[in-house]
């Protein structure tokens, strides 16, 4: 399972400060290749030309782009988009490892997305990235028991994107959001890395009993648009729920499960595993030979 994104990050010896120059190399080629797409995109939209400045080309580092850029999709008559860039900038500024997520997140939506053009479109466009950024500093936040000001802002993220992740909750790296609209996670839900999640899944709880109570998705699994994970249950590495379901009970890692309530493909006893990582390859329909003897 993925460690917090969120936490800070120490370097403990010269091995890992050398992997951290490394990581500070490739946000800085990301955030040229972001630049010269909006220079293009620029040139041969001229209409998207002032936009394109205010939020890209004008500034020096992903971390201030993507901090205004928030804070002007966030902001409201009360909660002013001034304050939160110096919030959301001092963020990433203090706690490197909120940028690298953020990174990663881009080149998940890039490499996973057919309808993802650019990097400099997702970030400005994909609700589902910025949904999820916006999550990353709220839990931070929430890490510092700052929490009103961390649920003021998650109320802002469900009112713009339609997003509703709860502060407390945690998410690895390299998260795809696709579409995004009605995704619920709950306070005490964990996703790990390399997982994509389409819209309208909810990951909840089965009542109003406190604690622990929310799925925990662990790495490179595939979450179809309309699933429903409900209770303390978990969903094993590299497995993929379908579209539609229900899930209450643990699915094992690199199976399938589909349906309402949701079964194992091949059967309980002897499920079909797969071994591509569906959190990366997007295949939805892998087996579907298996999935019923409905035939058009």
């Amino acid at each position: 399972m993925a460690g917090d994104p969120n936490n800070h990050r120490h370097y403990q010896n010269e091995g890992e400060k050398g992997e951290g120059v490394e990581e500070e190399s490739a946000e800085a080629r990301l955030w040229a290749e972001i630049k010269g797409e909006a220079r293009q995109d620029a040139e041969s939209e001229p209409a998207l030309a002032s936009y394109l400045y205010s939020t890209i080309l004008s500034h020096p580092s992903l971390a201030r782009s993507l901090s205004f850029h928030l804070a002007n999709k966030l902001s409201s008559s009360t909660l002013l988009s001034t304050l939160l860039y110096d919030l959301f900038l001092e963020s990433f500024t203090r706690n490197p490892l909120l940028l690298s997520s953020a990174a990663a997140d881009l080149r998940a939506a890039r490499h996973r997305d057919p309808a993802c053009s650019s990097f400099s479109h997702c970030l400005l466009n994909y609700k589902g990235f910025l949904a999820c950024q916006a999550h990353r500093l709220s839990h931070l936040l929430w890490s510092h028991r700052r929490r009103p000001l961390a649920l003021a802002l998650h109320s802002r993220v469900a009112d713009v994107f339609s997003v509703d992740i709860h502060p407390a909750a945690r998410l690895g790296s390299a998260i795809l959001f696709d579409h995004a609209t009605g995704v619920v996670i709950g306070e005490t839900a964990v996703v790990g890395n390399n997982v994509s999640i389409l819209h309208h899944v909810t990951l909840g709880g089965t009542g109003k009993v406190g604690g622990d109570r929310h799925p925990k998705i662990e790495d490179g699994v595939l979450i179809g648009a309309g699933a429903t994970i409900l209770g303390n249950v978990r969903i094993g590495e590299g497995a993929k729920v379908g579209a539609g379901s229900v899930v209450l009970i643990d699915v094992p890692p690199r199976t399938t499960a589909v349906g309402n309530p949701a079964r194992l493909v091949g059967g309980k006893e002897k499920p079909a595993r797969h071994q591509d990582v569906p959190g990366e390859s997007m295949d939805h329909t892998s087996f579907i030979a298996d999935w019923s003897d409905y035939i058009i």
